[in-house]
């Protein structure tokens, strides 16, 4: 079964967002297929950010409709999606400053009530980032911004989620650890979890992509195949420098 042949378990319909005056979002169309990482590239204050947030309920659609699984979830709250298998790592990661990094994963498995499945999450977790594992007694907010990057993405994992949506995960973060945050979101989808991700660093996205979308000034303006994507010269030339 090729990927256009699965089921589509997030789509965006007309979607328009508006606040403090500004149509940040003018109608939006996008779709996600069961299996598929797909990447929203544009640059800064395209709409992005803002489109993930009515995703996942943070901010209330004017227009349009957010279908999950068929249904339309437009301003249900994270808590109700999460229990639902949508999961997101927002931009800024929002750690559990306060907390350990075991702590915090133990948060990202709240929707959860088997203990012994909890406790397998944490060390497939810790396995599959390291750094975690040497720091796990360590209180979130003393760590590096990559270790946090890696600890709100394992924490959302923790849910098990069908999809997962990444808001900027290389932001502010060091070329070394922007490389493996980008090998684990492969990893992850390799995994058979599904990916949407948000992202200024075209290139990496495109290249880690099956699909990808081109958003500007609140409008999708070009998607397509990823690799045919990261070959064309306007995509090229307006998002890679070249």
């Amino acid at each position: 079964m090729t990927t256009s042949n699965k089921p589509i378990l997030l789509k965006i319909s007309g979607l328009k967002v508006a606040y403090g005056g500004i149509q940040a979002v003018k109608g939006v169309d996008l779709e996600v297929r069961e299996g598929e990482l797909v990447t929203l590239i544009g640059s800064n204050g395209a709409g992005k950010t803002t489109t993930m947030k009515a995703i996942t309920g943070g901010l209330k659609p004017n227009e349009g409709t957010v279908e999950y699984l068929g249904k339309n979830i437009a301003g249900q709250g994270a808590w109700d999606l999460v229990k639902q298998g949508l999961a997101m790592v927002p931009e800024g990661r929002g750690v559990f400053a306060r907390m350990t990094i075991t702590e915090n994963l133990q948060m990202g498995a709240y929707t959860r009530t088997d203990k012994a499945e909890i406790a397998a999450g944490i060390e497939r977790a810790f396995a599959t980032f390291p750094r975690l594992k040497e720091r796990k007694d360590q209180l979130a907010g003393t760590m590096s911004g990559g270790e946090q990057q890696m600890l709100a993405m394992a924490r959302a994992l923790m849910s098990q989620p069908k999809v997962l949506l990444l808001d900027e995960p290389s932001m502010g973060l060091s070329p070394i650890m922007v490389a493996k945050i980008f090998e684990v979101v492969k990893e992850v989808s390799a995994q058979g979890v599904t990916v949407l991700l948000v992202e200024q660093n075209a290139k990496l996205a495109l290249q880690a992509a099956d699909r990808g979308y081109v958003m500007d000034s609140g409008l999708i303006t070009m998607s397509g195949d990823a690799k045919q994507m990261l070959n064309d010269p306007k995509v090229r030339a307006a998002y890679l420098g070249e």
